[in-house]
C-alpha cells in the first residue's frame, strides 16, 4: 500500500503565500504522476495542479502565474508553492498520486491523502 501524508496547511491572509508538501511512502514500485486537488465548501473536488512523471506540469486556470507544482523524485514528494493567495483559494487541500506498488508493478493506483486545511483571510 501506499501512504500519502501532508503537510503546511493553515490559516493565512489575502496576498501571502504557503507551501504544502506531501510525501508518499510504502511499498511504492513507480509514481506517475502527483498532485494537489482542492474542495472548497459546497463545492466539487477539482483539480488544482499535477505534475506527472516529475516533468510536465498542469495547473487549473484560477491559479496559473500564483501556484507552482514541484517533485523530488528522490523523496517521492509533492509540493506547492502557493503565493498571492485569495480568499477564493480557501479550501481543503488533498494530495493525489497515481502510481504502482512492489507487489503489483503493472497495476495504476489513485490514492488520495488526509487533506490540509487552508484557510485565507481577507
Amino acid at each position: 500500500q501506499v501512504q500519502l501524508v501532508e503537510s503546511g496547511g493553515g490559516l493565512v491572509q489575502a496576498g501571502r503565500s504557503l507551501r504544502l508538501s506531501c510525501a508518499a511512502s510504502g511499498s511504492i514500485f513507480s509514481i506517475n504522476a502527483m498532485g494537489w486537488y482542492r474542495q472548497a465548501p459546497g463545492k466539487q473536488r477539482e483539480l488544482v495542479a499535477q505534475i506527472i512523471k516529475g516533468v510536465r506540469s498542469d495547473y487549473v486556470d484560477s491559479v496559473k502565474g500564483r501556484f507552482t507544482v514541484s517533485m523530488d523524485n528522490a523523496k517521492n514528494t509533492v509540493y506547492l508553492q502557493m503565493n498571492s493567495l485569495k480568499p477564493e483559494d480557501t479550501a481543503v487541500y488533498y494530495c493525489n498520486a497515481h502510481g504502482t506498488t512492489i507487489s503489483d508493478p503493472y497495476r495504476l493506483e489513485t490514492y488520495w491523502g488526509q487533506g490540509t486545511l487552508v484557510t485565507v483571510s481577507s
